[in-house]
């Protein structure tokens, strides 16, 4: 049966122009990343725009694009979502076979044209049911499926994110964690324990789950660099680091 699409479910896709034509139906790749970013109104512009660059340099890294082409097919497919509350998930970048620097840079080129939109709130469990649906949907066939979130507060809406989360390792899909310490108080409720004891206990889980926290919002390009690098090349990361 054919699945019905994502793309309009939780707002609009954002679709770059000029960005390169969508896979061919099943072709093997690596690893299935859905990059799982989060843009709640805690996130001003100026982190926002760190945070896209912080995607954007460690995507075309030297480093990562090795770890890619060193896999058995030598490429990965990545698509990239954004979420707030739970009412709000979006396919900001589809499905996008990377196996080069031109094609890590291209992707990175589309990233810096989009748009970005900030909404308050912040459903961690709306970014995972959505991103699990983005790998149902995929055009390529992984080795691995895996959903990175990062974001810098705990889920304050929605469904709690101990039941998606079990529910996306019933699948076989790894979440690896990515929080980000923000210093600034956050809207909503705040979490009662340190964020990245919060990604242990109630985000990540699968296979090999990590999580790589980022000191604050200027240090977040380093850390998504050394995470890409292990997830690329599937060895399990601390647990805090």
């Amino acid at each position: 049966m054919r699945r019905r699409s994502i793309l309009a479910a939780g707002g609009a896709a954002a679709l770059p122009l000029g960005f390169p034509a969508a896979a061919r139906a099943e072709e093997a790749v690596d690893l299935l990343l859905v990059l799982a970013v989060d843009v709640s109104r805690s996130i001003d512009d100026d982190e926002a725009r760190l945070q896209r660059e912080g995607y954007r340099s460690a995507v075309t890294d030297a480093r990562v694009v090795e770890a890619i082409r060193s896999g058995m097919t030598g490429s990965i497919a990545i698509a990239y979502v954004e979420w707030a509350g739970a009412d709000y998930q979006r396919l900001v970048i589809p499905w996008t076979r990377i196996g080069s620097q031109a094609e890590a840079d291209a992707w990175a080129d589309a990233l810096n044209r989009a748009p970005r939109v900030a909404l308050s709130w912040t459903s961690i469990s709306g970014g995972l049911d959505f991103s699990m649906r983005t790998l149902l949907e995929s055009p390529f066939e992984g080795t691995r499926r895996v959903v990175d979130v990062s974001g810098d507060g705990v889920n304050n809406s929605g469904m709690p994110v101990e039941g998606l989360r079990d529910r996306l390792v019933a699948e076989g899909i790894t979440i690896n964690g990515l929080p980000i310490m923000n210093d600034r108080p956050t809207f909503g409720r705040p979490s009662p324990i340190p964020l990245d004891q919060y990604y242990r206990d109630s985000v990540i889980g699968g296979d090999g789950a990590f999580l790589i926290a980022a000191e604050d919002f200027e240090a977040f390009g380093n850390a998504v660099r050394r995470k890409l690098v292990r997830e690329i090349a599937g060895l399990p990361g601390p647990v805090f680091g």
